[in-house]
């Protein structure tokens, strides 16, 4: 059986994808065993290898896409147990539809591929919306990364490439936020992540792991194991004392949580 390659995307710099791609990669390794591959598909500003603290390696995927190394000779082992390609910080140019190709064959080794996108309306995008299986949207809760949020989603389509959800970030419960209702409105896609703006973000970016390592109990570190969960069809149970005494006095599952399951459910009957 072959892995899956997810793209996660977001027509907008600073939203939080690169963040993401690192936690995803870390609790699939860590927390559900899974063989990932996380590479950087930034082709013009990577950052994925400098949030987790590559300061360099003899070869990038632009010297795999120019044809100057073979894709092994690019691929790095992360202390926290999952592998990486970066992007040279030097621009080279490349075709970015070559991307496909050069790393399908790596399904038959990783269980996931995680595809961090450039965040600009380019060939860069395109070539990681052809490239991948399935689709994440990354978006913060305001008009106007929502309204960049419905162009990435309208290109996405047009490329047939299914869009299994958004992921919101930095969420901060306030009234002047855009809520899920609404995006899911906009987009006619559900909203399978909520992720809570947290100062442990950028502490554990200063430490250059995933945030999911570095304070793997708070809200964000877990609601990053259910969608994992999610995306590889299996569930993630929240063992937290808070959660249980939620169940006990029988409060209402999240928007996101029933959107999960209903993803689980799809999976399991393909």
């Amino acid at each position: 059986m072959t892995g899956k390659t997810i793209g996660v995307i977001a027509i907008k710099g600073g939203v939080g994808k690169t963040t993401t791609v690192t936690n995803l990669a870390y609790v699939l390794s860590n927390v559900f065993g899974k063989k990932v591959l996380a590479i950087d598909a930034n082709f013009s500003a990577p950052t994925l290898g400098q949030y987790l603290g590559i300061k360099e390696n003899n070869f990038t995927l632009h010297d795999v896409l120019n044809d100057r190394a073979p894709i092994s000779d690019a691929i790095i082992k992360h202390e926290k147990g999952f592998d990486i390609i970066p992007s040279s910080l030097v621009p080279k140019k490349i075709n970015p539809y070559d991307l496909k190709d050069k790393i399908e064959h790596l399904k038959e080794y990783y269980d996931v591929i995680i595809l961090d996108s450039s965040p600009n309306l380019n060939e860069e995008i395109l070539a990681t919306m052809v490239a991948s299986d399935e689709l994440f949207v990354v978006t913060t809760p305001d008009k106007p990364t929502l309204n960049s949020t419905v162009n990435a989603i309208n290109v996405a389509q047009k490329k047939k490439t299914p869009i299994k959800g958004i992921i919101l970030n930095r969420v901060r419960d306030k009234k002047f936020e855009v809520n899920i209702g609404d995006i899911e409105l906009s987009t006619n896609v559900p909203v399978v992540a909520v992720l809570p703006d947290d100062l442990k973000v950028l502490e554990a970016l200063s430490f250059s792991i995933p945030a999911s390592a570095h304070a793997p109990d708070r809200d964000l570190s877990v609601e990053y194991k259910k969608l994992g969960g999610c995306i590889i069809g299996d569930n993630f149970n929240d063992e937290r004392l808070k959660t249980k005494f939620k169940k006990i006095f029988g409060m209402s599952a999240s928007k996101q949580d029933v959107n999960r399951c209903c993803m689980l459910e799809e999976s399991k009957l393909k």
